[in-house]
């Protein structure tokens, strides 16, 4: 199996696998790993893990796949089934796979090695980093007129500011671990061979809340970017009082009880 899922009970970890080629994604991989981050969002896990196995996370766009696309014909018939629709029609897969899903339940990417081109853009589509302190991110594919097609150019920015991002996506330049917990890429580091027990962890911290209200507060900050704080606070309201109505309240009766006293939060 190339994409596989290893289910431990809240957490379920998303497993690319094509080590041969430093976890490339071609149409067949694409669709996989679509197929795995569906079963998820309609599962019972609370978060997912995003992690490639071999060493790498993903080298991005199988070049091989694209190098075949030489003939006019090959190549339109090819994009026109990744075309992105008109309207608000949903969106199919990229040709990276997931990089256009919208889930309701957060994702964490468990970041090895490389994670360039295509692969920075599935990186970037996921909702918190864990990076081991030797991987390290790039628009490798400034190198062969390849242009970001998968959200990254859209995601980079929001990220770290339209100039850092500008700068990184014009060269091409390796962007090493250190600098993008600095910048904004990276939310923790881990030692090398450690990302993916670092990011089950973290998951576990996230998963063992109770969820109606992380995914308010998580859908709220993203929906609401770039709104007025008028428009934003709108959002936020709507998105919180649903939660507050599912769970909130109960929450609050647990505290009164004696639960989560003095910012304990074990016993919640």
């Amino acid at each position: 199996m190339t994409v596989e899922i290893e289910k431990n009970g809240d957490v379920w970890t998303i497993v690319h696998n094509r080590p041969e080629a430093r976890n490339s994604v071609d149409t067949t991989h694409a669709h996989a790993l679509v197929d795995a981050f569906q079963a998820f969002e309609a599962g019972p896990a609370k978060v997912a893990v995003f992690w490639g196995k071999g060493g790498n996370f993903c080298a991005g766009w199988d070049l091989k796949l694209a190098a075949s696309l030489s003939d006019p014909a090959k190549r339109d018939a090819y994009f026109d089934a990744h075309a992105f629709p008109i309207g608000s029609a949903p969106a199919g897969p990229g040709a990276l796979g997931p990089s256009r899903m919208e889930l309701s339940k957060p994702v964490v990417g468990a970041i090895e090695g490389a994670a360039v081109a295509g692969g920075m853009e599935l990186a970037l589509w996921c909702d918190v980093r864990v990076m081991a302190e030797t991987a390290y991110l790039g628009v490798y594919c400034r190198r062969w007129g390849i242009p970001l097609m998968d959200g990254g150019a859209v995601r980079l920015p929001r990220l770290v500011g339209q100039g850092k991002a500008l700068e990184i996506a014009m060269t091409g330049r390796k962007v090493e671990a250190a600098e993008c917990y600095r910048i904004g890429l990276a939310e923790r580091l881990a030692p090398h061979g450690e990302a993916r027990a670092s990011a089950e962890a973290l998951a576990g911290e996230i998963a063992r809340f109770p969820q109606e209200a992380v995914r308010a507060d998580r859908r709220t900050i993203i929906e609401t970017r770039g709104m007025t704080v008028r428009d934003g606070l709108r959002v936020e309201w709507a998105n919180g009082l649903d939660a507050i109505r599912k769970e909130g309240t109960a929450g609050a009766g647990r505290f009164r009880d004696g639960a989560g006293r003095h910012g304990d939060f074990t016993k919640i």
